[in-house]
């Protein structure tokens, strides 16, 4: 029980500079003039310097400690939220320290979960990694809050430049707490660092791999815009007052319930069968994406509750896929299992911002009702992609021998 609060305390701390960006999207769009294709690949960036990072950090977790992985990383999410506070002045600048920021997540949650599963296993496992990757939704929802909040008390830069705090907290945590353990040395040397030959091999892992992409692309293009999309909805009801502070705080409110959600999915997951529930969920998530962004001139209430029930279910399947591919990865592989699977899920979630905000320019732009739900639209056709690999996957079964 320690391991996982220590690290899902890690993880909360090391994820506060996650989500400032989106948070306050709408006010650097207004600030350095840019357009909503611009706005999109600020926030994606982040995801692609996460998708450069993690095949070397995640791998080099089978090679050596876990936890100086994890220390490096917290100094480069430091590095990205403090230089985008100083030295951020439009749209190049933001996204070179965007990219050292998510290269620092990179380093952080799958090396976090590494750690975690290195020091749990058997039926215990499924629900601690379960707990683990629902705390990133706590994480974001932190973020999504500190930020509006410091943005509206003080100025958008403190936001970034407070919110560096986080990472160099859980970095030392992670290293006061945890002793040092050296990885098995023996699969370091037959296979290279970033050789993922072996890891497509195993075809179950592959599956939900992929189908991890599929869900990636439509969280993080969800979670990119959703603050955003707030203020839109906000602007146009009467006597709305901050809207950026009510927006990232209405954003935080919906990322809190995730959670819960991810936690349920992964139980009904053990019950019922992963890849039935988890293809009822992506399913659910289709249909929603192609209704929810039309939702923005209806009543507060009614967009709220909308959002709500459209992120729960994107949230439903999180933990079932991620203890998928934890259960079916080689333990001397996992490590490089994990970074295959982070790469391309993040790989989509870079994708997905910039798809959407293209969308938008190309639809009417961020004030058309119109243009939102295509925009939103948008998510369900990559979306589309993971209930054709879960239909592939013929049932889950764990792999019979671990090398």
């Amino acid at each position: 029980m320690k391991v996982v609060v220590v690290l899902c305390t890690a993880e909360v701390l090391s994820m506060i500079p996650f989500a400032t960006a989106p948070a306050l999207l709408s006010l650097l769009i207004d600030t350095w003039s840019l357009s909503n294709s611009q706005a999109g690949l600020i926030t994606g960036i982040f995801f692609a310097g996460y998708m450069a990072a993690v095949p070397v950090l995640t791998s080099l977790t089978d090679r050596i400690d876990a936890r100086r992985i994890y220390l490096f990383a917290t100094t480069l999410s430091l590095i990205g939220a403090s230089g985008f506070a100083l030295w951020a002045d439009g749209f190049w600048s933001a996204l070179l320290f965007q990219a050292i920021a998510g290269a620092g997540l990179a380093g952080t949650y799958m090396p976090g979960l590494k750690i975690l599963s290195d020091h749990i296993a058997g039926k215990r496992q499924s629900r601690s990694v379960a707990f683990y990757t629902s705390t990133f939704g706590v994480g974001a929802s932190l973020s999504l809050w500190f930020a509006g909040t410091i943005a509206t008390a003080v100025d958008w830069r403190w936001a970034f430049g407070l919110a560096a705090i986080g990472p160099a907290i859980a970095g030392m945590l992670v290293m006061g707490v945890f002793p040092p353990k050296s990885p098995d040395q023996a699969h370091a040397h037959t296979s290279h660092l970033l050789d993922f030959r072996p890891i497509f091999r195993n075809r179950s892992a592959t599956r939900y791999i992929l189908a991890y992409a599929a869900h990636c692309w439509e969280l993080f293009g969800f979670r990119s815009w959703v603050v955003v999309f707030f203020a839109f909805a906000l602007s146009l009801q009467s006597g709305t007052e901050h809207p950026i502070r009510s927006a990232a705080t209405f954003a935080a409110i919906v990322n809190l319930l995730g959670p819960g959600a991810s936690i349920i999915g992964n139980e009904l997951a053990v019950h019922w069968g992963r890849r039935r529930v988890v293809l009822a969920i992506m399913t659910a998530s289709i249909v929603l994406a192609c209704v929810v962004g039309f939702s923005a001139t209806l009543p507060w209430s009614l967009v709220l509750a909308t959002i709500i029930v459209y992120f729960l279910v994107i949230m439903g399947d999180s933990a079932a896929l991620t203890a998928g591919v934890v259960a079916t990865s080689f333990t001397t592989q996992r490590g490089a299992t994990m970074a295959v699977y982070s790469m391309l899920g993040f790989g989509a979630g870079f994708v997905a911002p910039v798809v959407f905000g293209g969308v938008l320019d190309i639809a009417g732009g961020n004030n058309s009702p119109l243009a939102w739900g295509f925009a939103f639209a948008s998510l369900a056709l990559g979306y589309v992609f993971g209930p054709l690999v879960l239909l592939w996957l013929r049932g889950y079964m764990p792999p019979s021998r671990q090398r």
